[in-house]
């Protein structure tokens, strides 16, 4: 199980931002989009997979014929995302995400069901991408509907409509954009040279320290990344939130924990922290990202043709009519 609570940290500064913005929040998560997306692009695709598996590690089918250079200019998005991930890098330390935890585990800030905390999302950032007038929940759709139509399971398809539904905490915790959206990193070791924009973690009083700053920090090689505290944010929220409250396999709970763990699953940093189970996660977190990336320029779904359908995904891995507790 990843870390949810550890012990008890020292005060850091309360600094609070109560005000949501919402529209703000989904530009900036669409921006580093833009950046990841541009980068992938550059990349040939990594690894394969054995015949038992390939219902879910085959090549993902519904984006072959997409100009996925052309889907977002990197210059456009690069001086923003910059500056995003400075702030991210300078406050993302070992302090703050211990405290995160507690608080985590700390209350209860709603009970909602799943499609509940869908309609709540749109609440916050509908409208809100430049490129599209999808509200939240036909952008969520598009990912579940387009791991649908490629013959994935089920249980992957449900993946697909609530990966983001972490978003969420920019309403309850969150101080700012930083520990909500962007690519995640472990805290506690050194950063590695290829996370995006390394030079930004120059301000983070964790750079340099004397145990956190060496390479292995807290870790022992091997340690298996459920015992890894990975930087805090809609990702890290909602894998625990999911971990304890559905039935959904330990491959859906990696494509929801490590969807935005770019150093890793794209760059292949941290190796050394994997064990035998993390092998197989990686794969599953590579066949999910391409319905993460690039189903967003697919048909509008429909809302109404499709909530039934979905509802019983969302009834057969939390219970039916369950309420989830935020």
């Amino acid at each position: 199980m990843a870390p949810a609570q550890l012990f008890e940290q020292p005060n850091i500064n309360e600094n609070f931002n109560d005000h949501r913005d919402g529209l703000a929040l989904e530009a900036t998560s669409d921006n580093i989009n833009k950046v990841n997306v541009l980068k992938a692009a550059m990349k040939v695709k990594n690894g394969t997979a054995t015949q038992e598996e390939r219902d879910i590690y085959e090549a993902s089918q519904f984006d072959a014929s997409k100009d996925k250079t052309q889907f977002r200019q990197y210059e456009e998005a690069c001086d923003r995302v910059k500056d995003f991930y400075r702030e991210q890098h300078e406050k993302q330390t070992v302090a703050y995400n211990l405290k995160a935890r507690n608080d985590f585990l700390a209350k209860t800030r709603a009970e909602m069901t799943i499609w509940e905390a869908m309609e709540k999302l749109n609440t916050l950032i509908d409208e809100s991408d430049p490129d599209t007038s999808l509200s939240q929940i036909e952008h969520l759709l598009q990912s579940a509907e387009a791991i649908r139509r490629d013959g994935k399971p089920r249980w992957m398809q449900l993946t697909g409509l609530i990966h983001d539904l972490g978003k969420l905490l920019f309403f309850f915790d969150a101080r700012g954009q930083w520990d909500v959206v962007g690519d995640t990193f472990p805290v506690g070791c050194a950063f590695d040279k290829r996370i995006i924009y390394p030079d930004t973690f120059i301000g983070n009083p964790d750079y340099g320290h004397e145990i956190y700053g060496t390479e292995h920090g807290i870790y022992t090689p091997g340690c298996g990344m459920d015992n890894v505290m990975l930087s805090w944010g809609h990702d890290e929220y909602l894998y625990h939130i999911v971990q304890g409250q559905s039935s959904l396999p330990d491959e859906a709970l990696a494509m929801i924990r490590y969807h935005s763990f770019y150093p890793w699953h794209k760059e292949n940093a941290y190796r050394w922290m994997m064990d035998a189970k993390d092998e197989k996660m990686l794969e599953a977190v590579r066949a999910f990202n391409p319905y993460d990336l690039y189903s967003k320029s697919d048909e509008i779904p429909k809302v109404e043709d499709l909530k039934d359908y979905y509802l019983e995904l969302i009834d057969e891995f939390f219970g039916k009519d369950r309420k989830v507790r935020w």
